[in-house]
């Protein structure tokens, strides 16, 4: 076994669009200032998906007495990744390393250059020239590292205690995303080898992010009152304002992760756009026909759903396939947030799973079926990286599965860690009272 994953690296590499993956085999001579504008552009984006638009996105869907506590979440995972990333986690994701895990090369950013074009995998034998200097991707890249634990923290929201979760989200991000990370965007990495199709997160950040909360959900249990006490969002207004901040940020998501300013970043953001629009329509059409009337609610839920799920594709499918996309992920995620998730009974807080699991697999799942060859055709593949079919489809379901599975167990390993060193959740005195003044010493008046 280990003799076939070693030699994965041999195999024909995908030409996905993540920044690292996205340029031709050209060497590259000089840094690109239209690039660099365009990515450092997105970078910015992406940071404000998580603040402020996932801290108001969170903030208005949880109690009053909680709102201060799930934005401290977001702020202070957005301070505290970017210093793991800096330390370790950025080289361990995009170090040269193996099949898993990178290497050591750049703890600290050490040997960093600033100056020249960087080339991801350098001496490896599949070397990815860019055309921006290294600050550039790494930056990019932390954004994301930033975003998806902070999307965790929505299944878990009213009940965890902060140092717990600055804990839990340090370790998680050096042994759950990085490796992820790694496998699908790193040269060496063997889903990358493979040929698994994910143009900006769909296994990385979305089925990782999900999986990942639902394990953290099912491990504290449910909040107290759950399916008795009133748990409507406290202001819907911060909850549309921070849709409307993630959908605008989720074009750079998606376009930035084509790592240069041309036609397939176009695409993506087309795709990008048509999706969430489709599945914002698709979510308010079957909650009309079911419930009676279109919610504000339902609205932005579905706008997320519909993001998600183009997150791997938006690179690989074509505008009419992106609204099928939409649709198929609007209408899957309200069926597991409004109908399998009261049946089962768990209590994800904020629909980490149901958006960003569900969505993220059925994005995965149909990018391996309407993926379209010419968006990722190159001068080493001019047929496309992924074609759409039967071969697609299992290599992208077996994307999935390895994600969802090493996120699973590893979180709930994480989990039982922290909570025998320094504790989980906090009492149930202090959870009537509200995390805001028990953890915080604060509250909104």
């Amino acid at each position: 076994m280990l003799r076939v994953l070693a030699a994965l690296p041999a195999l024909p590499l995908l030409a996905t669009a993540n920044p690292a993956l996205a340029q031709t085999a050209a060497t590259l001579a000089t840094v690109n200032t239209g690039d660099t504008a365009f990515m450092l552009l997105c970078a910015v984006l992406v940071l404000l998906m998580t603040i402020p638009g996932l801290a108001l996105f969170y903030g208005g869907m949880v109690r009053k007495k909680n709102l201060l506590a799930i934005m401290a979440q977001s702020f202070g995972l957005c301070a505290l990744i970017t210093v793991v990333w800096i330390v370790a986690g950025y080289s361990l994701t995009f170090g040269n390393g193996n099949a898993f895990i990178g290497d050591f090369s750049r703890l600290f950013l050490s040997g960093m250059g600033w100056t020249e074009p960087f080339t991801l995998g350098a001496g490896t034998g599949a070397d990815l020239p860019m055309t921006v200097p290294e600050p550039v991707f790494m930056f990019y890249q932390m954004t994301f590292a930033i975003i998806t634990p902070a999307v965790v923290t929505g299944a878990f929201a009213d009940r965890m205690r902060f140092s717990a979760m600055l804990m839990l989200m340090t370790l998680w991000s050096l042994v759950v995303y990085a490796p992820i990370a790694h496998w699908a965007w790193a040269p060496l990495g063997w889903q990358n080898a493979m040929g698994v199709a994910d143009f900006a997160g769909g296994t990385v950040v979305e089925v990782n992010s999900g999986v990942a909360g639902l394990i953290c959900a099912l491990v504290l249990g449910r909040r107290l009152g759950y399916g008795r006490d009133n748990m409507a969002p406290y202001n819907l207004a911060y909850a549309v304002i921070g849709a409307s901040l993630l959908w605008v940020g989720w074009l750079g998501f998606n376009a930035g992760s084509a790592g240069s300013a041309g036609g397939r970043a176009a695409m993506a953001m087309v795709a990008t756009q048509a999706a969430a629009s489709a599945a914002t329509l698709g979510w308010l059409a079957l909650e009309w026909w079911r419930a009676g009337k279109p919610t504000v609610l339902g609205a932005i839920s579905g706008a997320v759903a519909g993001l998600v799920a183009i997150t791997p594709a938006s690179g690989f499918v074509l505008p009419g396939a992106a609204l099928l996309i939409g649709l198929i992920a609007g209408a899957a995620c309200y069926v597991v947030v409004t109908e399998v998730k009261p049946w089962l009974g768990y209590d994800d807080s904020l629909d980490a799973f149901g958006v960003h699991g569900v969505g993220g697999a059925v994005g995965m799942l149909l990018t391996g079926v309407l993926a379209y060859g010419a968006l990722s055709a190159s001068t080493e593949r001019p047929l496309g990286a992924a074609i759409g079919g039967l071969h697609q489809f299992g290599v992208q379901a077996l994307g999935v599965l390895a994600a969802a599975t090493w996120s699973a167990v590893a979180t709930w390993v994480l989990l039982k860690i922290v909570d025998a060193t320094i504790g989980l959740r906090v009492s149930e005195e202090d959870e009537r009272r509200g995390l805001d003044e028990v953890l915080h010493g604060e509250s909104l008046v």
